[in-house]
């Protein structure tokens, strides 16, 4: 990895949904699906969805901090999730499809606490906002069938963002801008 270059990783549901808004952004190298926070080595799609590996979907962002700072990625994140659901993210339920920030350093954990306490300040959610921020663990990437699908089957994942009720949310609590 060259040197100026960071790591973000970011839990917001399914992770299909949380790789188009990071991806192509200026600064931003790449985004991989994948899985973290658990305790088994190398899990699979299919164990992570049974709910006994103690993984979230995820994505894991390379950056570079000069171009596309970590507060803006962060900005980014909040925009995409409901930071108030505590049992998943939408119409995906379960431990699998919640929401956390995990950092890498001091210096992103203070950014995304700073960020967390300014989103519970700002008033445009009414419940507490639950989105833990946790040190990041070893990161697995899923299969290569689930990296960049919405590229890989554009119509597919508009119907899913859509049908998930992830599209309307982020419309009704963010603007049509997301």
């Amino acid at each position: 990895m060259e040197k100026n270059l960071k790591k973000a990783t970011f839990a917001g549901g399914c992770f299909w949904c949380m790789v188009s808004p990071f991806d192509e952004q200026p600064g931003i190298h790449r985004v991989l699906s994948g899985y973290t926070g658990g305790h088994k080595e190398n899990p699979t799609y299919e164990e992570v969805c049974s709910e006994t590996t103690g993984h979230l979907e995820a994505v894991e962002i390379t950056f570079d901090p000069e171009v596309f700072p970590y507060e803006r990625l962060l900005q980014l994140f909040w925009s995409q999730i409901d930071p108030t659901d505590p049992g998943g993210q939408f119409h995906d339920r379960g431990e699998s499809y919640t929401t956390a920030i995990f950092v890498h350093d001091e210096n992103q954990r203070e950014l995304a606490e700073r960020s967390k306490e300014e989103l519970s300040k700002s008033g445009l959610f009414q419940k507490p906002i639950v989105t833990p921020i946790r040190e990041a663990s070893i990161f697995y990437p899923a299969e290569d069938y689930h990296q960049h699908y919405y590229k890989k089957n554009p119509l597919h994942y508009k119907m899913y963002k859509k049908g998930s009720g992830r599209a309307d949310f982020i419309t009704q609590h963010w603007g049509d801008s997301q």
